[in-house]
């Protein structure tokens, strides 16, 4: 791992040693005033291209299309709202997803799978520990946005995402983020409205480059990607982890998600 990790830059095998503290204790305040933290050169110069060159025999020929009209909680409907309400306002996402199944022995699936860095995700998350999911679909994914195609806004369903950008495209694709803008006890409605009319002021906009790993509290942080442009498109890994073993999705939720069963 060491020739595709920068674990120079960041100690993840050093796990308990000052300096892989001082990290955490960085990414953890990160979070703490952020929302998100971001490794910028996690991987080591030319391992991104390896992975996409991998990647994208199964991206362009087997690739699940994904295109949809949605509100930005993936809902037909929410109870306490009416149908009107502009928090419900319809928006388009179109993307292209590769499976785990579909790329076995990969350099993605070989960073998913190591050890230090799910623990290190764990400390950083102050979470006790952290499993890899079972699911032999949906454990780690790698998203493709071509000229013209978007992620629109959107909840994550888990409280924190993690991301590893694999290529960025030439233009567009940026990843814009509100941080918060609702929470258990308040759903913020209103808040939610203004921010898909473009009138919140702490709507902010990253552009990650390429080799970047990215960790967000995704549940309550509003985030979309931005339309695409040119000839490059976007490709980012998105990794599954949970607090407890064993986690499956349901053959609905793969089918909704990937087209397919198994």
């Amino acid at each position: 791992m060491e020739e595709i990790l920068d674990l120079d830059r960041y100690p993840l095998n050093r796990e308990g040693s000052s300096e892989w503290q001082r990290l955490v204790d960085e990414c953890k305040a990160a979070l703490a005033a952020n929302g998100m933290f971001n490794l910028e050169g996690f991987l080591r110069p030319g391992i991104a291209e390896k992975a996409v060159a991998e990647i994208r025999p199964v991206m362009d020929t087997r690739s699940h299309v994904h295109k949809r009209m949605h509100n930005i909680y993936f809902k037909p409907s929410i109870p306490e709202l009416s149908p009107d309400h502009p928090a419900l306002r319809k928006v388009e996402t179109v993307s292209h997803t590769v499976c785990a199944d579909q790329i076995p022995g990969s350099i993605v699936l070989a960073i998913y799978e190591y050890e230090p860095l799910v623990r290190f995700l764990a400390a950083t998350m102050g979470k006790p520990q952290l499993h890899v999911m079972q699911d032999p679909l949906a454990r780690a994914n790698v998203m493709g946005y071509r000229a013209g195609e978007a992620l629109n806004w959107h909840f994550d369903r888990s409280e924190f995402t993690t991301t590893l950008l694999l290529q960025a495209p030439e233009r567009g694709g940026d990843f814009e983020y509100r941080t918060d803008l609702r929470s258990d006890d308040d759903r913020n409605y209103d808040g939610v409205a203004r921010l898909l009319e473009g009138r919140d002021p702490e709507a902010k906009i990253l552009r990650m480059k390429a080799g970047t790993l990215n960790v967000f509290r995704g549940k309550n942080t509003a985030h979309r990607v931005t339309t695409v442009e040119g000839e490059r498109e976007r490709m980012i890994a998105v990794f599954s982890y949970y607090e407890r073993p064993g986690v499956m999705f349901s053959e609905e939720e793969r089918i909704g998600f990937y087209g397919r069963a198994a």
